[in-house]
């Protein structure tokens, strides 16, 4: 049973500073923010868990449903991710790629501490609370002053684990594999990297966060392992019977004169290749969707919205369904998992060849973070333009990705993963 509060904030700017400076205490954090995103499909506009009472950490043998026991059992908020390996226990499929991060492939935690952010109102839900729990917090959260860290991110020097030529011959590769009709698109993804890297996750999140202003922005901490994310996408999320998934597919650049920027974004709505791109992945998500779907339901609000963010400009679909009130959630996860903006089509045909050519593990990366409330909704991300970090191991990474089709030209997928990977590069090397 959870103690249930609710109060006014006066200075939200300055509150979510405070209260996410306090989280750090604990080894298991969640954080969510929207950045004030469009509210339409939004519960929250931010989120934060921590504290975990009760967890779950497994490899992807059997992963759903030792979720759904957990989520079942529970019947609370829970908080965590799914890696993308968890695929290897969908179909049969290997990771077995260089892995320089070692994030296990799920964990989850019921929180004992849960922060809910609306506007300008605030509720707080505790498990287990002692006497004055709530208020004792709420006053330490409110003396926290926002000062530089002790442990300052140190600017790193990234490498690439995949070099220009090696990424046109493996472009290459996957266009005579379209070309045979194995596949029709393919998320092909490259890693970037340091070693022997010292970074403060808090302040690198902040400053991500602040170039990128994302709708589903996510810090996460797991004892030794961090992530730092600034997504811009929306995996799935489930309201009741109503489910919706808002794939992305086409991204162009942004440009400081306003005409020019316009031209851009102009440019990316008519681009044949780009919208055929989107197009193919929300004919995948309908597919998914349909599995669990009422007959019937499967429904495209929007095709191909170009939306504008701080660093890009990016081409996104919504589709969504309806399902069974008698549905398990974790059945609409199990049959849409891995998102196939980040696969391609066909799904498991894709998923093959990605794991031959790319040179790294993607674990969390291309996985996704998110909860489950009590009432079994639910709301995931895609966890892209994002910051990784093993603290013990000193190691850094962030992996960018583009989708190859029979219209790719290397040169300019190449240019694509470097706009995406900028405003992470630009945090990491100060």
């Amino acid at each position: 049973m959870r103690h249930i509060t609710s109060t006014y904030i006066e200075n939200l700017v300055v509150f979510k500073q405070q209260l996410l400076q306090w989280s750090q205490q604990f080894d298991d954090v969640v954080w969510m923010d929207s950045n004030q995103y469009d509210a339409r499909y939004s519960s929250y506009d931010a989120i934060l868990a921590v504290d975990a009472f009760m967890s779950i950490k497994t490899d992807y043998v059997h992963a759903f449903e030792k979720l759904q026991e957990f989520q079942e059992s529970t019947k609370d908020w829970i908080f965590g991710y799914l890696t993308y390996d968890v695929k290897n226990g969908l179909e049969k499929l290997k990771s077995s790629n260089f892995d320089g991060l070692e994030f296990s492939d799920v964990c989850f935690f019921q929180p004992k501490r849960l922060f809910l952010i609306k506007g300008n109102q605030l509720e707080i839900q505790y498990l287990k609370m002692v006497d004055d729990e709530v208020e004792s917090d709420l006053a330490e959260i409110a003396s926290l002053q926002r000062l530089d860290s002790v442990s300052k991110t140190h600017p790193v020097k990234i490498k690439l684990r995949i070099h220009k030529d090696a990424y046109f011959e493996k472009v290459n590769s996957m266009l005579a594999h379209i070309h045979r009709g194995d596949i029709y698109e393919a998320n092909f993804c490259q890693e970037f990297y340091a070693e022997d890297a010292e970074i403060n996750p808090l302040d690198t999140f902040e400053n991500l966060n602040s170039v990128s202003k994302p709708p589903f922005a996510t810090f996460l901490k797991h004892y030794d392992k961090f992530l730092m994310s600034a997504s811009p996408e929306r995996y799935i999320k489930k309201e009741g019977q109503t489910i919706i998934s808002q794939p992305i597919k086409g991204t162009a650049k942004r440009a400081a004169d306003v005409i020019e920027d316009e031209q851009l974004k102009h440019d990316l709505q008519h681009n044949e290749k780009e919208r055929s791109e989107n197009i193919m992945i929300v004919d995948l998500v309908r597919n998914d969707l349909s599995k669990t779907a009422i007959k019937g339901s499967v429904n495209v609000e929007e095709l191909c919205k170009v939306y504008s963010f701080p660093q890009v400009h990016q081409m996104i679909s919504t589709v969504t369904s309806k399902i069974l009130d008698t549905l398990s959630p974790i059945d609409v996860l199990k049959t849409t998992f891995p998102m196939g903006s980040m696969t391609g089509a066909p799904k498991l045909s894709a998923m093959k060849i990605i794991e031959d050519l790319e040179e790294s593990k993607r674990g969390l990366y291309s996985g996704t973070v998110g909860y489950f409330t009590p009432e079994g909704d639910f709301d995931f991300n895609v966890v892209i333009r994002s910051i990784l970090y093993n603290q013990s191991k000193k190691y850094v990474s962030y992996s960018v990705g583009s989708a190859i089709t029979s219209k790719s030209n290397p040169a300019s997928e190449y240019e694509e993963c470097l706009i995406k990977a900028k405003a992470m590069r630009d945090v990491l090397e100060g």
